[in-house]
Parts: structure tokens; sequence; C-alpha cells
């Protein structure tokens, strides 16, 4: 009995990480959809990234005041120049492209694009030294392989339209045009940019984020930090983007503040603390690994709510992208078991050459000790 409620909870402490990356792209799925919606009746993105923050801000921080209170260490100037662009890289820089791209072209392409983010996040991680790599081991060729897969897959969704796939849900007239139709190819071309560049941006977030808290590894707190500073940052942004325009900032009981108060609450506030609890034990590639996810979601909700056409180059896509992020979690995972394998050789030769030179030391002085002893029997036997 006792043996099979252990095994329960490894299980449940294997699973977590897991259930907390799919929880974490289903909520980020709803914000797409959410936010296409408000997008599309005029609100500004750059308000929305305001009113987003601020929402999260006021959830979080009492959460962190009272669960940080152990575990909070002190803010040193470096800290807060870590927070502060944390709170430009992804509240401010990220979320304006993302959203823009969006506007370009429509919530199933932004979703698709955003795929290349464990890729720089893969790449960026290997250069601070964040993510092993090892050439002649298979699982590290794996995460190359599924990485270089990943973009190869998001290109060919990016640039390769194909015939479309006629849905049942999607015959008819179609409310909205998708973002390559009906505009020129320069628009779909700017959209994938602004959101490519949106994609640099959150992987650098991501990457900061793990080595902030190494030094302040309170997650609320630091949570509740980045919201703040992303709400200071984006009003100055806002306030220099919408000038002359004060009916932008105008908001009542409607899909805006619900979708404020959602991507707050859920986007913001719930994804920071989510991923930095994951990527303290399994590093910010894994966190990433699981945008596909979101795609999928986004693509069937989309195509039900906005009616946005699907193209079979953009399915090919996505199933070279989940091809490719599968070897990438296959070696993560192998990652994650074996964790000390890659450095087991080098830990064993140095022990292996440590244990030489202790069993010299010693037969090196077991000789003096003779030597010593033959030397005073010799004097011993002359006197």
């Amino acid at each position: 009995m006792e043996e099979r409620k252990k095994k329960r909870g490894e299980c449940m402490e294997r699973a977590r990480p897991f259930m907390a990356v799919v929880f974490l792209q289903v909520g980020l799925a709803g914000m797409d959809i959410l936010s296409k919606a408000v997008l599309n009746k005029g609100m500004s993105n750059y308000v929305l990234v305001v009113y987003r923050h601020a929402v999260a801000t006021f959830i979080i921080a009492p959460f962190a005041f009272y669960f940080d209170k152990k575990v909070r260490t002190k803010m040193t100037m470096r800290i807060f120049i870590q927070i502060t662009l944390l709170g430009l890289l992804e509240p401010v820089i990220d979320q304006n492209l993302y959203y823009l791209g969006m506007k370009y072209t429509t919530a199933t392409f932004a979703a698709a694009m955003y795929n290349v983010l464990p890729a720089i996040t893969f790449v960026l991680a290997y250069i601070f030294r964040l993510e092993r790599v090892n050439l002649r081991c298979i699982r590290s060729a794996a995460k190359i392989i599924g990485t270089a897969a990943t973009v190869a897959g998001a290109m060919m969704m990016t640039l390769v339209k194909g015939p479309v796939l006629d849905l049942f849900w999607t015959k008819g007239p179609s409310p909205q045009h998708d973002g390559t139709e009906g505009t020129d190819i320069h628009s779909a071309i700017k959209g994938a940019v602004l959101i490519t560049i949106g994609c640099f941006s959150y992987a650098c977030f991501m990457v900061l984020q793990a080595i902030t808290l190494r030094t302040y590894p309170a997650e609320l707190s630091l949570t509740a930090w980045i919201c703040l500073m992303g709400t200071i940052e984006g009003t100055a942004l806002a306030l220099v983007m919408e000038k002359g325009h004060p009916g932008a900032w105008a908001i009542g009981w409607d899909t805006k503040l619900l979708t404020a108060t959602y991507s707050g609450i859920v986007c913001s506030g719930l994804a920071y603390y989510i991923g930095g609890v994951v990527m303290k034990d399994r590093g910010p590639v894994f966190v990433t690994a699981f945008n596909p996810l979101c795609m999928v979601i986004v693509a069937f909700i989309s195509s039900i709510i906005f009616a946005e056409q699907m193209y079979l180059g953009r399915v090919l896509g996505a199933v070279v992208i989940c091809a490719g992020l599968y070897f990438v979690i296959w070696g993560k995972g192998k990652d994650y078991e074996y964790p000390n394998e890659e450095s087991a050789q080098p830990k064993l030769e140095m022990n292996g050459n440590s244990l030489d030179h202790e069993v010299i030391a010693i037969n090196e002085q077991e000789r003096n000790v003779n030597t010593e002893q033959e030397r005073r029997k010799t004097v011993t036997e002359t006197v």
C-alpha cells in the first residue's frame, strides 16, 4: 500500500511540470482569441498591454507580499536592473509586437509563427550555458535536429500556402479574410517579421528570468515586480504612441475589460509564475517547447469563431513543427532523467586520477616508514 502511494506520488511529481505548461498553453490560446476580437474592434494594443499588466500587478502583489516573506532576498541594484529589463522585454516589446503582427495576419498565423520560440530559446540558453550540448550524445543531437525542424516548419507555415482545406464549419462566405488573403504578401511578411522579433524578445526574457531566479528565488515576488515594471514602461510607451487620442483609453463592461482581466490574470500573472517555477527545475527550453499546443487550440477555435480558412501548407508545417518539438522534448526528458551522464566520464577520470595520486602518496609514505625503520635498526645494531 505504501509502495503504491509512493509510486503515485512519484508519477504526480513527474507529471506536474507537464500539467503546468499544458495549462499555460490553454490559457494563452484563450488570450489569442480574445485579443484578436478586441483588436478587430479597434482597441489599441498599447493600451491593452498597460491594462493587462495593471490587472496582473493588482492580483499578484498581495500573494507575493504574504507568501514570499521567507524566501524573498534583499533587492540589489543588479536585481532591479534585471527586473527592469524583464519588464521591458516581454510585457512591452514582445506583446506589442505580437499584437501588431496579429493585426497584419490572423490569430492562427500569429500562434503558428510563435513556434520559432523554442528554437531561439534553445540557442540563447546554450550561449548562456543554461543548456548542455554534446554532439556525441544522442539526446543532444535530437535537441539540435528538433530545433532545426521547428524553424523549418515555421517557415513552411509562413511561406507555403497550398490548397484550401474545406472544413464544414468554414464553408460559405467568411466574415474575415485570412492574413495572407485579401491583402498583399507584404502584410504577411511584415506580420511575420514583427512576430519573429517578438519571439526573440520573449526568448531573451525567458533566459534572463532563469538567470534572475538564481539570485532572487521568489517566483511570486518576481512576477509582481515584472508586471509592475511592465505597467510603468508600457504606460510611457502608450502615452507616446496614443498621443492626441484620449479615447483609446476608454474601457467599459465589455470584451475589452474581459480581455484585459483574463490576459492579466492568466497570461501574465500565472504565466510568469508558472514559467518561473517550472524553469527552475526543467530549464527555459522545456517551458517554451509546448507552444505548438497553443497553435492547435487557436487554429481550431479561430476556424469556428472567425471562420478562418485552413491551408494544406500550414497543416504540413504544423506536422513538421510537432515532429521537431517531439525530438526536443525527448532530449530534454533524457537530460532530466540522466542529469550527470555527460559529465560522468570526466568525473570518473578525475576521481581515478585522484585515487592514483592517493595510492602513490600512501606507497611513498610506506617506503619512507620502512626506510626509517631499517635505518634505526642498523644504528641500533652498530651501537
